[in-house]
């Protein structure tokens, strides 16, 4: 469809200076946000009579209005820009997945006794943040590897202080017992300072201080702390043969950036102190992308510019080095120096070990990208077989499937897990903490997750369709109304696209009734419902599958050879991993949490009380109530409500 949009009659009065524009459709929703040098100059190349790629003349053939603003410099044209993009989320610019802000390892100040921890978020004054990591993973491989050597607790404060015996981190030799005063806080401080340097990329000069330590450990005849700086030294200097580490000890990003077709592939590496500490492969979706050096003009911008603040301004590093050279690399860095608050430089052309560390960039950009594209085609043809076995007329778009976990009752969670053409969804992935449920009962829990789940999408759908809907243009006349009460188009269209073509639920008959109850009640478009029982055998390969049919349920027979049944069984494999892991953090969480923190009236100096004068907490289950009034500060009331609460379960 051609657009009617009058190009030259726009371009006749837009301004020459730098700025940002944005093109809207005819319903008046962004479709693109740019930045240029040259307002005018730059949006006529859109509408030039030849010479325009497929991917700009269908953006082209959508615009229907252009909005400009003028800014005084290119810099803040590409920081408006990227805030845009981060608000208005347009279509047809480049977008990141993952959207989190950076992990960072955080080091608290305000304890005598400091926590080493992994952190993501708005900065806290109380605490110095070392990072960014590439990576979540990333974090927690250098949080083990701290706790083996400097041995720096990393529990939760709530946990730190209701200790009345060290930990199974104290057994094994990976933490000094600070929580029952194992070791005093100038001796910690220790451990506390060595870490910190360790995390500042100051290697060299940690070694070199605990050198020094341990001649004077030996000159006082303590071998036995001798020999463990000793064996501290040893695991940094095995920590430093294992790594490539540069002359200059500098911090640096190294970007490379390859299209393949409809895909692209952005590797990271991250160096700091001149230490490779991870890498990561971004999959950014980039509509408007022609080339690798576009690619990554467009990946920089949003990667290091998504977020404000001190921590943003720390993520971005002295140097990053870039893979192709792309052309708007000074106003590039620009912008990056301004939101650092420091010199930044963008290179492409390198020597030396930058180029080593750019080429490696770049073998694993190619590396992921065909990897990439071998696991989407896979599992595109894994849908197409799927279709084939299950007789369905049209191609399934979108699989979800259910899982309950829990060990004999406690902390049951429920999970679904979300699969299209590119794989898990995991933007739609959701947890649910069942609750009021005699435990076990695996029917109630199954009820209760797809009930919440499909009884909302439900209900907004309902409320969508029974609402006004909104013409082009009808938004402004209505910013007076009440906007759950004003449905558009394409609002539906959204909560229909949630609606999975197949439900899978991990289970037998049983669990499959419960999903055909559930969805009864549910005005949804029409769901094929699966069930996936394992065999006797609870092997791979043997599981029984049933199909909710009209008639009843029927089993479904599908070759153990068949790509269809390993999609089926990728999806219940994935929905186990995310409810298990879902079920074990709530345990723990549960289980951190001592039954006097229950206990209404009954705060941390009176539970300190406690355990100070029965000596643990399995003295103050043993205690009757008279005992417990006996304890300072415990008054015979409170020691009622105590063993009430602790004995009548």
């Amino acid at each position: 469809m051609e657009s009617a949009f009058d190009a030259k009659s726009v371009l006749a009065v837009m301004s020459q200076r730098p700025g940002v524009y944005r093109m809207l459709d005819r319903d008046g929703d962004v479709l693109y946000v740019g930045k240029a040098r040259n307002l005018k100059k730059r949006v006529s190349n859109y509408f030039r009579a030849s010479g325009l790629d497929t991917k700009t003349m269908a953006l082209v053939s959508h615009i229907d209005a252009i909005d400009v603003t003028v800014t005084n410099s290119e810099t803040e044209a590409l920081l408006l820009e990227q805030n845009l993009i981060k608000k208005l989320k347009p279509p047809y610019n480049i977008q990141l997945r993952d959207d989190k802000t950076y992990p960072y390892i955080m080091l608290t100040h305000k304890d005598a006794y400091p926590r080493l921890a992994f952190y993501r978020g708005s900065r806290r004054r109380d605490a110095t943040f070392f990072g960014p990591y590439p990576s979540a993973s990333a974090v927690r491989e250098s949080l083990s590897l701290l706790q083996k050597v400097f041995r720096v607790r990393q529990c939760e404060d709530s946990y730190f202080r209701n200790r009345s015996r060290p930990c199974l981190q104290y057994q094994i030799g990976r933490c000094t017992a600070p929580c029952v005063g194992y070791i005093s806080p100038s001796d910690y401080s220790l451990d506390v300072q060595d870490a910190s340097l360790f995390l500042q990329g100051r290697s060299d000069t940690l070694i070199q201080s605990l050198g020094h330590r341990m001649e004077q450990k030996a000159e006082a005849m303590e071998y036995e702390q001798a020999a463990r700086i000793r064996d501290k030294i040893s695991d940094l200097r095995r920590i430093q043969s294992q790594q490539v580490i540069s002359g200059d000890g500098n911090d640096a990003d190294v970007l490379a950036a390859v299209l393949e077709g409809a895909y692209t592939c952005v590797h990271v590496i991250v160096i700091r102190g001149g230490r490779i500490i991870g890498s990561r492969n971004f999959f950014p979706k980039d509509r408007m992308a022609e080339t690798p050096a576009d690619l990554l003009t467009a990946f920089i911008a949003q990667y290091y510019l998504r977020d404000s603040g001190e921590l943003a301004a720390a993520a971005i590093p002295a140097e990053v080095v870039v893979f192709p050279v792309i052309k708007e690399q000074k106003g590039l860095q620009e912008a990056l120096s301004a939101a650092a608050g420091k010199a930044v430089s963008v290179r492409g052309n390198v020597r030396g070990h930058r180029a080593r560390w750019r080429d490696l960039a770049l073998s694993n950009a190619q590396l992921a990208i065909q990897s990439h594209i071998n696991n989407r085609q896979s599992m595109f043809k894994r849908f197409e077989q799927l279709q084939t076995e299950l007789s369905l007329d049209a191609l399934p778009q979108r699989i979800e499937c259910f899982d309950i976990s829990h060990t004999m009752g406690e902390s049951t969670v429920g999970a679904c897990v979300v699969f299209d053409h590119n794989g898990p969804l995991k933007s739609d992935y959701r947890r649910y903490n069942i609750e009021g449920i005699q435990g076990g009962d695996d029917y109630a829990a199954m009820d209760q997750a797809l009930t919440r789940r499909y009884g909302k999408l439900s209900s907004q759908l309902q409320a969508l369709q029974d609402a006004p809907t909104l013409g082009p243009g009808e938004e402004a006349e209505a910013q007076g109304a009440d906007a759950e009460h004003i449905g558009s188009v394409k609002d539906q269209e959204l909560l229909a696209s949630k609606v999975p073509d197949i439900l899978l639920i991990d289970g037998g008959k049983g669990q499959l009734a419960q999903a055909i109850d559930v969805l009864k009640g549910c005005q949804l478009p029409e769901i094929m419902l699966i069930g996936i029982a394992k065999g006797i055998s609870r092997r791979a390969g043997q599981e029984t599958l049933f199909v909710a049919t009209v008639d009843g349920m029927q089993e479904l027979a599908i070759p153990g050879h068949s790509p269809a049944l390993h999609l089926l069984q990728q999806v219940r494999d994935e929905a186990h991993r995310f409810a298990i892991t879902g079920h074990r953090a709530r345990r723990a969480k549960t289980r951190q949490q001592s039954p006097l923190e229950q206990i209404p009236g009954l705060g941390p100096s009176r539970r300190r009380e406690l355990l100070k004068y029965f000596g643990g907490q399995q003295e103050i289950m043993r205690a009757s109530e008279s005992d417990l009034a006996r304890t300072p500060g415990i008054s015979k009331k409170l020691a009622g409500v105590i063993y009430e609460a602790l004995h009548n379960e």
